[in-house]
């Protein structure tokens, strides 16, 4: 992925730029000495030098999909990187050296985010633009550490920070979980009592109102029809359900059972005299 960003980023500073008939090299290597004294001719430098999680963006939460099959699929939110380069212009006059950096900025603070259209492969699927931070007053804050460490003269450079997802996490499927039981009791010689939570889907219209009808109590329906009710006990139930301009109906429902479906029958219009 580090790679096709690469990529996508020489891309950007082509066209950007522009760079026309390789007048520019456009190169990702440690900006070593030995390095620099192998140039011949103008050249825009890309070192990736740190990559570390945004803490800030992390959502350590599961995505839960239903797939419509009586099964879902668990996945983790992906985990967000920032990428750390640092953007250095080499040539044989200092003034060329400038114009070229100037241009180089001036390419990346036009874009927020990384265009689509130069995005290659991979990154092609991340779930969100990839932001691009250019020139941060909080990035490479002490250029001679790292200079140092190069074993290189002190230049000008430009800080450029950017965001990639990366999930290494595989997703989850399998069965919904339709029935909880709770069991409890008050000593170790009676027998525990128990209790359910069980949830389904109405199929055949959207219920506008659902009663308990032993209890009386209302049970809340989501817009795709799928309903939880808890401290059931063991024993056979009746479900009121109210639908948009048909009579009211009722289903039985009996705990504990495999299913808690429920399909309400579809009304036939009737037809004009």
């Amino acid at each position: 992925m580090i790679d096709d960003l690469d990529e996508s980023l020489q891309r950007l500073l082509i066209r950007e730029l522009p760079i026309k008939n390789g007048e520019v090299q456009i190169e990702f290597d440690q900006p070593k000495r030995e390095w620099s004294a192998r140039l011949s001719r103008p050249t825009l430098n890309l070192f990736l030098y740190d990559l570390r999680e945004n803490n800030t963006l992390r959502q350590p939460e599961w995505q839960i999909e239903r797939n419509g099959d009586g099964t879902a699929t668990k996945r983790r939110t992906p985990a967000r990187i920032d990428l750390h380069y640092v953007i250095t212009a080499w040539a044989t006059e200092p003034a060329d050296e400038h114009r070229l950096l100037a241009r180089t900025l001036l390419a990346l603070l036009r874009h927020a985010t990384l265009p689509d259209e130069i995005l290659v492969d991979s990154l092609q699927a991340q779930p969100t633009p990839i932001p691009l931070r250019v020139a941060q007053a909080e990035e490479l804050t002490k250029p001679t550490d790292l200079w140092g460490v190069l074993d290189n003269e002190l230049r000008p450079a430009i800080s450029c920070l950017i965001t990639l997802s990366l999930n290494p996490y595989q997703a989850v499927s399998g069965p919904v979980v339709r029935t909880r039981e709770l069991r409890f009791h008050l000593d170790d010689a009676s027998a525990p009592d128990r209790i359910w939570l069980v949830g389904g889907t109405v199929r055949g219209g959207t219920p506008t109102q659902v009663t308990l009808v032993e209890t009386g109590a209302r049970i809340a329906v989501e817009p795709n029809g799928t309903f939880v009710i808890g401290n059931l006990a063991a024993g056979d139930y009746t479900l009121e359900m109210i639908v948009a301009g048909r009579k009211p109906t009722q289903r039985k429902l009996i705990v504990p059972s495999p299913n808690y479906d429920l399909e309400l029958e579809q009304e036939v219009p009737r037809k004009k005299n």
